[in-house]
């Protein structure tokens, strides 16, 4: 289920052009305050806005409570808590500056890019 979720958010995020798609796997963490970070960046304001509000409907469709929302007063960093998964939008210089999956550079990492669409199948005439 927590793959599928994961997988779900990296989609959304995708969905919106967001850039540099990847997971850590915080289970093993002592004290860590989630399961997974889900971090990402978008290249402007307006996409890290569109990137986060995509992201929230696409869990609230598959039935996942929104706990807290933090950052879109400004756009520069955009923090949702899911409870077992927090997603980190930023600013692409916001996460250049604070740099967080160096913080958590011991856990496992997922890197997420665009799935494959399926070819057509093809017609005979």
């Amino acid at each position: 289920m927590i793959t599928h979720d994961l997988r779900l958010i990296a989609d959304a995020i995708i969905d919106k052009k967001g850039e540099n798609v990847v997971s850590l796997d915080l289970r093993k963490m002592d004290g860590a305050i989630t399961d997974f970070f889900v971090v990402c960046d978008g290249s402007n304001t307006t996409q890290v806005g569109a990137i986060a509000d995509n992201i929230a409907e696409k869990m609230q469709e598959e039935g996942h409570k929104l706990y807290r929302s933090q950052g879109e007063e400004n756009n520069f960093w955009i923090i949702q808590d899911y409870g077992n998964i927090v997603v980190h939008v930023f600013l692409k210089e916001y996460r250049d500056f604070y740099r967080l999956e160096d913080l958590w550079a011991d856990v496992p990492r997922k890197e997420y890019k665009m799935r494959r669409k399926p070819a057509a199948p093809k017609t005979e005439e």
